[in-house]
């Protein structure tokens, strides 16, 4: 009995230095995003005009959304292509990071060092440099002679070709040559998801592997038996994470389309129309996908 209050005393210190840890994100969501969410929200279902005297706001019930779904065909695209991007880059991502994290937390010489090698990619990827990263013409230069000193032609697509000729070739086959061809965009994104996965695996006692082993228990067995039950809800956190951060990267087609029309078009209502279109589809995907995840996670105390 004892015990038991006082697990619970910890629990509620932990969850209570928690909400002090987040309290001001969420003192700056209710005073800076709330009002702003909701006008976003109605301005989805008005025509917006600008004038001198500011914004005026004529409602025009669900016109934006119709026009998004069934006039503007770039839209439903960029939609569709970009949702399968996110499937398939978010899976690449978790897989990446979980055993990048995995050869991390071994011992071996200059393991500080290749850490920080893996981490860079988090601090660089911000700012002024992504901005190098994205619009660098020297970059693009050297890319574009590499191509023309190979022929045109990577290893990759050459692999392609072959297996293509053969009748080997198949969606399957594009689908993974894609994530090899972006395995730097994989790389990039996958710093803070090998962060969490490693502090997940370091909170693993050495002890519960020992006994494994001593009983009989192989690595392989000792990965699906302990490691994966003992970081589980890490990866729900992980494929939350991924999918927000793809989101909001700068090389997203239908953000882009978005900003433009806003930005440029000055349309605000059916640019607001169609943020809210990706945001609902995104939560949906986010919502399934975690019922689905949630299911295998091993909670323990």
């Amino acid at each position: 009995m004892m015990k038991h209050k006082k697990f619970k005393g910890l629990q509620k210190r932990k969850a209570i230095s928690g909400y002090l840890f987040i309290m001001p994100f969420i003192i700056g969501f209710l005073v800076f995003m709330v009002k702003p969410f909701f006008q976003s929200l109605y301005m989805s279902f008005c025509n917006v005009k600008v004038g001198s005297s500011g914004f005026e706001l004529i409602y025009g019930g669900i016109v934006n959304y119709l026009r998004a779904f069934t006039v503007d065909i770039e839209y439903n695209k960029l939609l569709t292509t970009e949702i399968t991007r996110m499937s398939y880059n978010s899976v690449a991502i978790m897989v990446f990071s979980f055993f990048a994290a995995m050869i991390l937390n071994q011992e071996f010489k200059a393991r500080a060092f290749v850490r920080a090698i893996f981490f860079l990619p988090v601090i660089l990827s911000s700012g002024v440099v992504l901005g190098i990263e994205y619009n660098n013409t020297l970059l693009a230069g050297m890319q574009d002679e590499i191509q023309r000193s190979a022929g045109g032609t990577s290893i990759t697509s050459a692999i392609q070709n072959i297996l293509t000729i053969n009748g080997i070739g198949s969606s399957l086959f594009e689908l993974v040559f894609k994530i090899v061809d972006g395995v730097y965009d994989v790389a990039i994104a996958s710093g803070i998801q090998i962060i969490i996965f490693l502090s997940g695996l370091q909170t693993i006692s050495s002890n519960m592997y020992e006994a494994a082993a001593i009983e009989g228990c192989t690595r392989w067995e000792s990965l699906w038996k302990i490691t994966f039950p003992m970081i589980s809800p890490l990866f729900l956190v992980n494929w939350i994470y991924t999918i927000i951060d793809f989101c909001m990267r700068s090389d997203n087609k239908v953000m882009e389309k978005i900003s433009k029309t806003m930005i440029v078009d000055l349309n605000y209502g059916f640019a607001s129309s169609m943020a809210w279109v990706y945001f609902g589809i995104v939560i949906v995907i986010i919502a399934i996908s975690s019922l689905i995840i949630s299911k295998g996670v091993y909670y323990y105390e």
